[in-house]
């Protein structure tokens, strides 16, 4: 076997980074231990042409051009074995088993196996562009570098919730305003005598504007989403009544919601593989963080410092957690019972500011209706936008004031960093969510008169027609109204807040300057996030184009907050683990998405569509379409989707997952006795270490004595 290289501290640079040794004695000396090292060996594995860290930037760019212009002929040698590759373990295996494969494939010179030679190394070339073409890719690794993990997971989020968000652009403009275009376009306009249903019984519908329209009502309109954009594709009263196009419509939204959960899925399994091991205290010892978490393929002095600084945050949540810990270990019975009561206290606190928040809510939603009729409200228009606003305001604010309170309470329940953490977003979500499904149980209690079918003003549609004559689309201009209110609430407590904050502070020496710089807030910019997503779930089966707009707001919001970060914000204080951003905020977002179908799942069927706009008026539930279209089938697709629906192939179905469940419950069990096993043979192991250390030890004190 050829012996590994030495390594020369002198022909890497200068090694004013290692700590110089003690003094002159007999031994090797310190540096010259640490450089004997695997982790330092590990160097060698860098490859040929690599500079040495803190070079500069325009000379790693100039050799990585270099190295790209050699790419094909790297190509074509033979790539190096797996140990020598600077690859976690997993990595390694899968190029171990792709090389075998790649061997057996130039063995057999059959032309099906170079064929799939071929093909796997065409997928290997376009993930690895896939990648590369991630947007924002290095001013994410900026962020975390200077500001931690917790901060770059809000704006990884962001990232993945905006992808989400133009995938189902693409499909609403895809199954819902392309075949409105190719059919011709919206043939007639809602109103009584137009031939669209039973107009007579229903009231009449008519959006546009009777009189000459000034600029200040464009510009409500514009805000509120009445007047031309009542009558336009961004709401679902536009499209008209077609079989084809309603049958797209809906498959839109369901399109959409699987896309959504099964991304958010793919995106939690890691997460959740971390939490579980970061609870476990598998990957929070210390030991894991010195020895294992430096990547010696680094260049350059820039990356060098991220992830210093990265490491840096990593140890200091874990001191601080350990901290915590320990002072919940020695507290007494009456100290215990002290920090219990301060708990149940302050839920108590919590409960009540909540029930407040959403009467506030409630009366807001449910009052809007009855001050839009009174005199004043109808003769001055920026006070009748003032009322159409009344329930966004009030959620708006309600968000922006109690995340703060919830914060300021945390702290004094005794939690470690990561449980306060969790807790404040716990509250946070709540709230968002909450107060979202308050507005729209006003919303339906206003629809269906409370639910109460025999109500005089429901009973001869199945809704309330008099006051909402098109509810899809009143629910749409809420769902739109919520979105741009929010952006609108953001940018104000940007360039009015914290902007002129940073300025006026920068001009004050000493304490008051400090003022000026802010830490970012990751737990309630990230429920702000999945607020605003959950809006949009909500929102775009009644407002089709909402999550276009939806689009446009992150893309902004990125570079928004990215600015206000770099510009305004310091590193936090005290930050959180990773495995909290990476497996907790996506399970939130999740029950975004579980909460958001329930309004819209209700909606499509059991409350009856409007019979004067929309592509299902006429009929007696949304869901009715997809019966009829189904009956227009060929006989065999019509006897296979029925066939679906029946127990002959819902038991099997069933037995089949359960049996599947239970193995994997199995196989879960036998995992982790094994897991446990091994671990307990690693701390025997230790302690067999320990013991034959101190016995060396008393042997040589015994040999020196004589």
């Amino acid at each position: 076997m050829e012996d590994s290289p030495a390594w020369d501290p002198e022909g890497w640079g200068s090694s004013r980074g290692w700590p110089a040794p003690r003094g002159a004695g007999a031994g090797p000396s310190l540096s010259s231990v640490l450089n004997e090292l695997p982790s330092a060996a590990s160097l060698r594995y860098r490859g040929p042409g690599v500079l040495p860290w803190g070079a500069l930037e325009e000379d790693e760019v100039r050799e990585r051009s270099t190295q790209a212009l050699t790419e094909t002929e790297e190509d074509l040698q033979e790539p190096p074995p797996s140990r020598e590759l600077p690859w976690p373990m997993q990595a390694r295996r899968a190029h171990r088993r792709s090389h075998a494969r790649d061997q057996m494939a130039r063995g057999s010179r059959s032309k099906l196996a170079n064929w799939a030679l071929l093909l796997r190394r065409s997928k290997e070339k376009i993930r690895e562009g896939l990648h590369t073409l991630k947007p924002w890719e290095w001013t994410l690794k900026r962020i975390g570098g200077q500001f931690g993990v917790g901060t770059e997971s809000y704006f990884l989020l962001l990232r993945f919730l905006l992808f989400l968000n133009v995938l189902a652009s693409v499909l609403k403009v895809c199954m819902t305003l392309l075949p409105t275009w190719l059919d011709g376009g919206p043939t007639d306009t809602p109103g009584p005598g137009n031939g669209t249903g039973p107009s007579l019984p229903c009231g009449s519908y008519n959006p546009h504007p009777q009189s000459l329209i000034t600029f200040p009502s464009q510009l409500f309109n514009l805000l509120s989403g009445e007047g031309f954009l009542e009558w336009s594709p961004l709401f679902y009263g536009f499209y008209p009544p077609r079989p084809r196009l309603a049958v797209t419509y809906l498959c839109s939204t369901f399109v959409i919601g699987l896309l959504s959960l099964l991304l958010i899925l793919h995106r939690s399994v890691p997460g959740l593989k971390q939490t579980l091991l970061a609870e476990s205290g598998v990957l929070t010892s210390y030991s894991h963080r010195v020895f294992s978490a430096w990547d010696f393929g680094l260049c350059g002095d820039v990356h060098v410092q991220l992830r210093r600084r990265l490491i840096r945050f990593e140890l200091q949540v874990e001191l601080e957690e350990a901290d915590v810990r320990r002072r919940a270990a020695v507290r007494t019975l009456g100290q215990q019972a002290r920090v219990w009561s301060v708990r149940v206290l302050l839920n108590l606190l919590v409960a009540a500011l909540l029930g407040a928040a959403f009467y506030g809510i409630y009366w807001a939603t449910v009052s809007t209706v009855e001050l839009k009729k009174g005199p004043p409200v109808t003769q001055m228009p920026l006070l009748e936008l003032g009322v159409d606003y009344l329930p966004p305001i009030f959620i708006s604010g309600v968000n922006l004031v109690l995340p703060p309170v919830f914060k300021l309470l945390a702290p004094l329940e005794g939690y470690t960093r990561s449980h306060q953490i969790v807790l404040i977003l716990l509250r946070t979500v709540f709230l968002r969510l909450a107060s979202l499904l308050v507005l729209l149980f006003s919303l339906w209690k206003q629809i269906t008169c409370g639910g109460n079918a025999e109500d005089e003003a429901c009973k001869p549609c199945g809704y309330n027609y008099k006051d909402l004559p098109c509810w899809e689309t009143r629910l749409g201009q809420e769902m739109y109204k919520l979105l741009l209110f929010d952006l609108l609430t953001g940018l104000a407590v940007m360039l009015l807040i914290q902007f002129p904050r940073k300025k006026l502070c920068g001009l004050c020496p000493g304490a008051l300057g400090r003022l000026g710089t802010q830490e970012f807030q990751v737990p309630d910019e990230v429920l702000g996030l999945i607020y605003a997503q959950t809006v949009v779930w909500v929102g775009s089966f009644f407002c089709p184009l909402l999550p276009l707009l939806n689009t446009a707001k992150f893309l902004l919001l990125f570079y928004l907050k990215k600015l206000v970060l770099f510009s305004t914000c310091s590193p936090a204080s005290r930050t959180f683990r990773a495995s909290t951003a990476n497996f907790f905020f996506p399970m939130v977002l999740l029950l975004g998405l579980a909460i958001s179908a329930v309004p819209v799942l209700y909606s499509i069927f059991l409350i009856p569509p409007s019979k004067l706009c929309g592509p299902f008026r006429g009929k007696l539930s949304i869901w009715a379409q997809i019966p009829e279209f189904i009956s227009r089938l060929p006989q065999t697709a019509q006897n296979f989707l029925f066939f679906l629906g029946t127990q002959a192939f819902a038991v099997p179905l069933l037995l089949i997952s359960s049996i599947l469940m239970v193995y994997t419950l199995a196989l879960a069990n036998s995992y982790g006795r094994l897991i446990s096993e091994l671990k307990r043979q690693i701390e025997t192991e230790a302690q067999n270490k320990i013991f034959l250390a101190q016995r060396a030890v008393a042997l040589s004190s015994a040999n020196g004595a004589l």
